[in-house]
């Protein structure tokens, strides 16, 4: 299988809007994953959707009011996956949810702000994705190396690392995005902050920080 970029073109793509914020979308309808409120390096959100998905009440996760809703109704399967902000059973930072949605056929997971190894059952919930979007930096979340197993095990088509620090963008107290790319062979560095599902394959894809966020 081809790993770069491929010809195939698709409907779907996923944008990168900093931190843990991501949108999936199409021409139809685009769903927003964990806005921030603040987060250093990374421009204030403005952002439309028809729905928003938060793993945890944190700040810099649970910023609904960033987000403008179309109040649309959108035709989105969504698993949510239950887990811990941290290894102690939520007991320092709380709950976290995982959220797996099916947007047109294409499966996509966010983890949120997971904290700790996942069961073999939770594992076998996560396989078949076409793109993950999983926290390495560690401190708050999983660090490079527990992420890293987790994504041998389900083996997503795509991974697109996220919540670590570039040096300028993110939270200092976590590390930056290299341990986990060291995990890994076959590692892509796009030149933009979103990518269409189907142009990468079988690969880890580090996306670009957008300059600023706002609705498009």
């Amino acid at each position: 299988m081809d790993n770069t970029l491929r010809g195939e073109k698709r409907t779907v793509e996923v944008v990168w809007h900093g931190h843990a914020c991501f949108e999936v979308k199409s021409a139809e309808k685009s769903v927003v994953f964990d806005p921030y409120l603040e987060v250093p390096g990374f421009a204030t959100l403005d952002l439309e959707a028809d729905l928003v998905l938060v793993s945890h009440e944190h700040d810099d996760h649970n910023a609904r009011e960033r987000v403008k809703l179309s109040g649309r109704p959108i035709d989105v399967a969504v698993k949510v996956i239950d887990t811990c902000h941290d290894d102690k059973g939520g007991k320092l930072r709380g709950p976290n949810k995982i959220h797996v949605i099916d947007f047109d056929g294409i499966r996509v997971a966010h983890f949120g702000d997971l904290g700790r190894d996942l069961s073999q059952d939770e594992l076998e919930q996560l396989k078949g994705l076409d793109v993950a979007l999983i926290p390495v930096g560690g401190f708050f979340t999983i660090d490079a190396l527990h992420a890293a197993a987790i994504i041998r095990a389900i083996k997503p088509d795509v991974t697109v690392p996220m919540h670590y620090f570039d040096g300028v963008s993110g939270w200092d107290k976590t590390a930056g995005v290299e341990p986990f790319l060291e995990q890994f062979a076959c590692v892509a560095r796009h030149d933009k902050n979103r990518f269409t599902v189907g142009t990468f394959s079988d690969c880890v894809l580090v996306l670009k920080k957008a300059l600023e966020h706002t609705a498009n």
